[in-house]
């Protein structure tokens, strides 16, 4: 089992790679909010040295409001159908399908009836998980 590292991480909550960690039971880590204030999403997140990764829950009905993050972000959906925007770009997203975002550009999603999104999600460290909306946040 790993442990939260002491070390500081960018994403409060998220887990520290390394230092002789090697391998994660997700199903045993905690969760963080990666939504803060524009979507409910959460999931559990692990930092290595140079990259992020969660996997990452959205119940079914909810989106994520517009938003963006100075790093870049690459979704891989496992489960679960996303209506997904990126820079204006809309489509449907079904599972074993992969969005890349680019750092500082505006998208967001909407989970399709059916059945909570699960994804594995990847972003740089040049900031934490979670990103700014665009807009009024939710209270």
């Amino acid at each position: 089992m790993s442990k939260k590292s002491t070390e500081e991480t960018k994403t409060d909550g998220a887990y520290k790679g390394g230092d002789g960690t090697y391998f994660y039971d997700v199903g045993k880590l905690s969760y963080v909010n990666a939504g803060q204030n524009y979507a409910d999403t959460y999931g559990s997140v692990v930092e290595g040295e140079l990259t992020q990764v969660g996997i990452m829950t959205i119940p079914e009905g909810m989106s994520s409001d517009p938003h963006t993050h100075p790093n870049e972000q690459w979704i891989y959906l496992l489960k679960g159908r996303l209506s997904a925007v990126v820079d204006g770009q809309e489509k449907q997203v079904s599972p074993g399908e992969l969005i890349y975002i680019p750092a500082n550009i505006v998208h967001n999603v909407d989970v399709l009836p059916g059945e909570d999104a699960h994804f594995f999600t990847c972003k740089d460290l040049r900031h934490g998980i979670a990103g700014t909306p665009i807009g009024p946040e939710r209270k």
